[in-house]
């Protein structure tokens, strides 16, 4: 029998819904004084890009409004407008630090649509590769992520000239 270990997994697992409702930890990564323990990888006047610590692919980021809103109806103009440069500087990033094949893009808006944080919205961006999913999602209903966090972490922060709210 093979054994894949995954320990960090276990504090995903333990995270009650308690401590989810404690706290919002994209609001706990824009004032951090540890960026790379919060996994931050760039914050700006509007918006926050930090790394998802329990991704679905290596390199999955959350993109972020910095204020705790929920919706997009709640967004200034300004905001909406930062949100939407850094997506796509966030995407130029991933392709030259990690040169993926693809990307995933999504936003969950409320529980019902697989939202974990769901009053403070976030963007899920998703590098993907030819041949990331294998036989193992499909036979043994896990992911396996080839790097582990803060060596992506350290990878992506080296591009992070290439991020601004402004072009």
């Amino acid at each position: 029998m093979d054994i894949l270990w995954a320990p960090w997994r276990m504090k995903y697992i333990e995270y009650t819904v308690l401590e989810k409702e404690k706290s919002c930890f994209l609001c706990e990564a824009a004032t951090a004084s540890d960026q790379r323990e919060k996994l931050v990888i760039f914050r700006g006047k509007y918006t926050i890009l930090v790394m998802n610590k329990y991704p679905y692919n290596s390199g999955h980021l959350l993109l972020s409004p910095i204020r705790h809103v929920a919706s997009f109806n709640d967004l200034s103009r300004e905001e909406l407008l930062a949100l939407n440069i850094m997506l796509k500087n966030t995407v130029n990033m991933l392709s030259k630090a990690l040169k993926p094949d693809g990307f995933n893009i999504g936003v969950n808006l409320g529980r019902v649509a697989g939202a974990g944080l769901e009053d403070h919205l976030h963007i899920h961006i998703v590098p993907r590769w030819n041949g990331d999913t294998n036989f193992m999602p499909v036979v043994a209903n896990t992911k396996v992520i080839p790097e582990a966090l803060y060596d992506t972490y350290d990878k992506l922060i080296k591009f992070k000239d290439m991020l601004s709210e402004e072009r």
